[in-house]
Parts: C-alpha cells; structure tokens; sequence
C-alpha cells in the first residue's frame, strides 16, 4: 500500500436497486468525478425521491443484457458503479481515512480499526508540524453498554494560521434534499449554491477549494498539496437504530459525517488517531485477528475543543516553517 496517498475506505447504511441500461449516453450528473475510474457512474438513489433509477453505461460493444446494480448497504445514498458489469462500491472505497458509522478508520499501513472515543467530545486525529484536525463526536449511549456509540459530526482544521470548519448541523426529521452543511473559514461562514460541482475558492489561500460532490450534503476540500478530504451527511436511520439498538429518538436524526482522507507530505512526526499509522516507525498493536480491532486511549487524544492542539500528542507549530503549508498550496 502507498503511504499518504493510499486509495481504501469504506461507507454506511441500508439498500437500493438501480437498473443500468447499456447505450452510449451517459447523464451528466452520474458521470464519474476526479480520483475515480473512468468508467464509473456516481449516482443517489432515492435522491429524487424515486428508489429506482434508469441510467446508461458507456459501453455499447459488450451485447449483453442490461445489468442490475444494487448499491452496498453501508452507502444507500451514494454509490459508485463501474461499467460494464454494474459492479457498485461505496464512494469512501476510493478514499484511504474514516469510514462509516461508528467512527472506523483505515490505517496508512491498510489495516481497519475502531476508535469510539466519547460523546460530546473532541479529538486529535491528525497532528503534525504544519496541520493539526480535530473531530467532535456526537452519541448515544445504551445502557446496557459500557460506551457510548459515537459518530464523527465536525471537523476543525488548523494549518498555518487558518482554521477551517465543517460540520453536519443537527437535523430532527432527515431530507437528503435538504443541505446540512455548516462550513466556515476562518469565522466567517461559506456559502456554496446547492448544485452539484459549484465551487467556493478561498481569495487568502486560493489552492483550498471545496466542491459539491452532490446537490446537498456532499463535498470535497482540497489543499493543494497538503490533503484531500471527502465527506457526506448521512442520518441514522430508524431501520439502522432498530437493527444495532443505537437507542435513536423522534428528536434527532444523529446526522454525521462519513469521510474519506488523502494527505500529502506529512513529516514522519505525525500524530493523532489517524496520524500515527503514517510513520514509517509505526507498530500496529492491534489485534488484527478480530472482526475490528478497537484503539484505545481516549484520554491521549481528547482536546479541549474543536480547534486546540492540547492533546497529549500534539505536534501542531513545532516546525519553525508554520507557514509551509500555505507556501505550499499556492
């Protein structure tokens, strides 16, 4: 597995059958997206309010008969399919760092593990000299267990002097045609139009960009140079909370974040949940025999919020060259 520049991930949730016609056109707001393979189609089941969605393949040659795609069940609302064979993964597939649900990653070193952390909580997952990324979970607790299931609601990214926010607003009854995005730069809020490749440029660091990988709730950010993050706005469903007795209440649809994450450069200092497994001295003490391994140490990671850099491994501003990041990106 390449180092920092890694494709793996994964997604969440339920199920949706989509049918595949082969022929030459293809819409263009199923056409794939950058950092995928040519020959995939990116579609939303049940985005339009139908569960069922007639698309064309790209190729023409093949003779066969039209093929059923059914989209993973960790990703109901968002799905990658290859053509020809409507082989379909889920978009964080394709993206090495967070997946789905209750918060699972994927080491540099290509190895899953589970970090629970705490509700209402925020954590270092990545810190190195000249970047430093919070997440604050969100959760529920079972009483009939000893933790909290949790799920990553926002991140807080500081590089240079800046500060990037993005978050997964708090959302009673869920619509995926409505946006639940929150995103700030530097305190001031981000507005970006509800269509789907609509981009915001930052005018004081032109190289970070985001883009709507979707009408709503999906976007990718991007520092040139320094990381790439992909990230949706999925609910718990009732069916999701009956099925792992997560507890969901009418008030709450637990919305939150699946992220995929690609870095560019990191020093061999890095730290954090997520950091560590990107240096080259990195052991993996995990129990890699089980299902999925469980990192502990909540109390090393924990921060006093979403953009401190007190946790106990911090590496944030240590390099005399804090600026490099933004050098770098423009």
């Amino acid at each position: 597995m390449v180092r920092a520049s890694s494709m793996s991930m994964g997604v969440v949730a339920a199920a949706a059958v989509l049918v595949f016609l082969c022929a030459t056109v293809v819409p263009a707001a199923a056409q794939g997206k950058k950092g995928l393979p040519k020959n995939s189609l990116v579609i939303h089941p049940g985005r339009s309010g139908k569960r069922n969605q007639v698309l064309t393949c790209d190729d023409t040659k093949d003779g066969k008969r039209p093929c059923v795609a059914t989209c993973d069940k960790r990703c109901p609302n968002e799905c990658v399919v290859l053509c020809p064979g409507c082989k379909t993964y889920c978009m964080c597939d394709f993206y090495p760092g967070v997946s789905c649900g209750d918060p699972r990653f994927t080491g540099a070193d290509g190895n899953n593990f589970y970090f629970h952390g705490k509700k209402d909580q925020d954590f270092c997952i990545v810190s190195d000299a000249d970047l430093h990324i919070n997440a604050h979970f969100i959760g529920k607790r079972n009483p009939a267990m000893s933790r909290d299931f949790t799920w990553i609601q926002a991140l807080g990214i500081r590089f240079a002097d800046h500060r990037l926010y993005m978050a997964a607003q708090k959302t009673v009854k869920w619509e995926s045609n409505v946006d639940r995005l929150e995103l700030a730069f530097d305190g001031m809020p981000i507005d970006i139009p509800a269509v789907i490749d609509a981009q915001w440029q930052s005018t004081t660091v032109p190289a970070l960009t985001i883009t709507r990988s979707a009408a709503t709730n999906g976007i990718r950010v991007q520092l040139k140079g320094v990381f790439d993050i992909l990230a949706n706005v999925v609910p718990i469903t009732q069916k999701d909370s009956r099925i792992h007795n997560y507890g969901m209440t009418d008030d709450d649809s637990l919305a939150h974040f699946d992220i995929g994450f690609k870095f560019h450069g990191l020093t061999d200092d890095v730290h954090g949940v997520l950091g560590q497994t990107y240096r080259t001295d990195y052991v993996n003490k995990l129990s890699v025999s089980t299902n999925m391994p469980i990192m502990g140490g909540t109390s090393t990671y924990v921060t006093s919020d979403i953009f401190s850099t007190d946790c106990k491994v911090a590496r944030f501003g240590r390099s005399s060259g804090i600026s490099m990041v933004t050098g770098m990106a423009t």
